[in-house]
């Protein structure tokens, strides 16, 4: 059974649970399939918007992707929560592939 087939068995039992849907749009990105990682990033963020690691991803995805606006809404997004989060490291990557991006 493929680390994909695992992950999403296991969501069957918790469809909401952020750790594992992260996962799997994870291994998505490995494979090239960006537009299902989008969606599973998108909603961990819609349901939950101080999971914090999403935002990284998300916006990495869209700048890989050539939208660059996108990108940068996630990445202010995600600094918002990060700091909301009191969680000084990924506001500091965030903020250090924001700054990358736009300067």
């Amino acid at each position: 059974m493929s680390r994909i087939e695992q992950l999403k068995e296991f969501l069957k039992t918790s469809p909401t649970d952020n750790f594992l849907r992260h996962a799997l749009a994870l291994e998505y990105i490995k494979l090239g399939n960006d537009a299902d990682a989008q969606i599973l990033f998108e909603n961990i963020l819609q349901d939950s918007p101080d999971y914090v690691g999403s935002y990284y991803h998300l916006a990495k995805l869209f700048e890989r992707n050539q939208q660059q606006e996108k990108a940068i809404e996630w990445y202010e997004k995600g600094m918002i929560a990060a700091k909301k989060a009191n969680d000084q490291h990924s506001y500091n990557e965030l903020q250090a592939a924001y700054e990358d991006l736009i300067y």
